[in-house]
């Protein structure tokens, strides 16, 4: 009976167990499923902490390879805008030196200046002025030099013949002449070998022989005459044969273009200025050459009258 008792209770407790676990494990279970829910936002907000922790250097390793490309090319932009500076600076500087050389460049000399234009020129006729100019030139050298030799002291000669003749020495007044050059002294020389004559005779031989010298001075002049005024004209053929060819190009061409009219007219007006400059010239050594002349044919006239005078005073002594 007591057992029976016993297994009845326990019978009866097993169910009461049964709930009570049953019970228990509900109520549990709730907590078991709050706590899976806030394992996973522990590990969310664990998560998130070390991100917060780690994103300065994760940001940071994330930014820098994508940063490098952009420093470099901020770099390289910074380079190129240095290297255009520079360039600049050198250009600007360059361009002052080139203008302060400008500056300081001496102007062209006048020789400069004549041959520049002369190469601007039309060869042809440029080559015949300058052959004009040549050519008289020559001319005029070469009686430049004759008459300065032909110079002498004329007035001192003639004084030493005046004292020998009135010493009576014929042969000391002839080798003075001798000695000395130029038209005076042949004049003289010429003078006294006919000294034996009468004196209308030699007057009329000292007349002669001055047209003689004076002849053998202006040797040559009618030259230099014929390239002064041949210089000129040549210049002012090329002028007239610039500007037909200028015309011509002005057909060819169908209008009238101021190029084309500029350089025919160029070339034209520079065959004039250079053939007045050559003729110029040569006018300038001319006249040079004529008053050269006319002062030695001055002292051969002076020479002969006082010549006359010495030879007559020493033909009266003679008697």
């Amino acid at each position: 009976m007591g057992s029976m008792l016993i297994i009845i209770s326990l019978v009866l407790a097993a169910p009461a167990d049964a709930a009570a676990q049953d019970k228990a494990t509900a109520a549990a279970k709730p907590a078991a499923v709050e706590k899976t829910r806030q394992k996973p936002a522990a590990a969310k907000s664990k998560t998130a902490a070390d991100n917060e922790n780690g994103a300065a250097p994760a940001e940071a390793s994330e930014a820098a390879p994508a940063a490098a490309p952009k420093a470099a090319a901020n770099a390289h932009a910074d380079s190129l805008g240095a290297d255009d500076t520079q360039a600049e600076a050198t250009d600007t500087a360059d361009m002052a030196a080139d203008l302060e050389g400008i500056d300081d460049e001496e102007p062209l000399s006048f020789h400069q200046v004549l041959k520049t234009k002369f190469i601007e020129g039309s060869a042809g006729f440029m080559s015949l002025v300058a052959l004009a100019l040549v050519l008289g030139l020559a001319f005029c050298v070469e009686r430049i030099i004759f008459l300065t030799l032909s110079e002498i002291d004329a007035k001192r000669m003639m004084a030493d013949i005046d004292g020998a003749l009135s010493n009576g020495d014929l042969q000391a007044a002839q080798k003075m002449c001798e000695q000395e050059r130029g038209p005076v002294a042949s004049i003289c020389r010429k003078a006294l070998a006919r000294i034996a004559e009468p004196i209308d005779n030699i007057e009329r031989g000292i007349s002669s022989y001055g047209s003689v010298e004076a002849a053998n001075m202006e040797k040559g002049c009618s030259w230099i005459k014929l390239f002064i005024a041949i210089a000129p004209s040549l210049g002012f053929l090329g002028t007239v044969i610039g500007m037909v060819m200028a015309f011509e190009q002005i057909q060819d061409a169908g209008d009238i273009s101021p190029t084309i009219v500029a350089s025919g007219m160029k070339v034209a007006l520079i065959t004039t200025i250079f053939g007045i400059i050559a003729a110029l010239v040569l006018q300038v050594f001319y006249n040079y050459i004529v008053s050269k002349i006319d002062h030695i044919t001055a002292d051969m006239e002076e020479s002969a009258i006082k010549l006359l005078d010495s030879i007559g005073k020493y033909k009266n002594q003679k008697g």
